[in-house]
């Protein structure tokens, strides 16, 4: 495996190089050939190469491609903010007849528990959970412990919503046809069995607001096990925040309020091919504050 180390920054030749991946292990297989363990890094991938198709990435295009993602990510930050304001002028009209220049407000948005698979992608939502003004819990937990963990997690921090991520992918070969065929999913199975026991927790979709799923992801399974908002309908990959960028969307709406999905879905990096769902409930309760109090 000369040439080709973990931890180095790759890309896959027969792919035309269009992700970038980082090795987090390299083996050889049981036809004697050198393969590596691949995770994308800015899209919730995991995936198997050959060795001999990997290209390692140049420190150079490594850094214009977070560049690239960094530009996408504030670019979604300034929208939510402008939006925000709108929103907020908005909900004032609603809860008051005076003049809204004499009128403080603040918010009282959704919290939320964020259980990630991948510590480097729990990081980087936390960052921006963070610039968003957002209550978050994190763990890093593995895909296949997310589910005998995320109860005690649940009854400790009793959250509006909660985020069940990390990687996920179709096997090597699958064909359209076998998309309803849970075993050729890496970790459909575990986020799965996320989704029902956060269930055993909360029935309700409207009082426990779910995230499940990463690249790839049986859709329609997560949805049928309980999930609010799932990936991917297309079985597409999706970027490192579109969990971060859908809960924030129902953290910031008024529990008064339905959202619509295409709202929701508006608000992601991969959109209508990478997220879906049902109609959520808004978690923020509306508060206004009288100047002079």
């Amino acid at each position: 495996m000369v040439g080709i180390k973990e931890w180095d920054i790759v890309a896959r030749k027969s792919y035309g190089s269009d992700i970038f991946f980082r090795v987090i292990k390299l083996f050889t297989g049981a036809d004697g050939k050198n393969y590596a363990r691949l995770k994308g890094l800015d899209m919730r991938l995991e995936a198997t190469a050959l060795v001999e198709d990997l290209i390692k990435v140049e420190q150079i295009e490594i850094n214009q491609y977070w560049h690239t993602c960094q530009l996408k990510n504030m670019d979604k930050m300034k929208h939510i903010f402008v939006r925000r304001e709108e929103y907020r002028k908005e909900a004032l009209g609603r809860a008051t007849k005076s003049n809204m220049d004499q009128i403080e407000s603040f918010d009282l948005p959704g919290t939320l528990v964020h259980i990630d698979g991948d510590r480097e992608y729990l990081d980087m939502c936390m960052t921006s959970y963070k610039q968003l003004n957002m209550e978050c819990y994190g763990y890093h937990i593995d895909e296949d412990k997310q589910a005998e963990k995320v109860i005690d997690i649940l009854t400790e921090h009793r959250p509006d919503m909660l985020v069940l991520t990390g990687h996920d992918g179709l096997v090597k070969g699958a064909k359209e046809e076998e998309y309803r065929d849970i075993k050729k999913y890496h970790n459909s199975q575990h986020f799965i069995n996320g989704v029902k026991a956060a269930r055993i927790y909360e029935k309700s979709r409207d009082d426990l607001v779910i995230f499940a799923g990463a690249c790839q992801s049986y859709y329609e399974a997560l949805l049928a096990a309980g999930a609010n908002f799932a990936s991917s309908p297309r079985r597409v990959l999706i970027n490192a925040y579109d969990p971060v960028f859908v809960m924030e969307k129902v953290a910031y709406t008024s529990i008064y309020d339905p959202i619509p999905l295409k709202d929701v879905i508006a608000s992601t990096v991969t959109g209508f091919d990478g997220i879906g769902g049902v109609e959520a409930p808004g978690m923020q309760h509306e508060k206004v504050l009288a100047r002079g109090y």
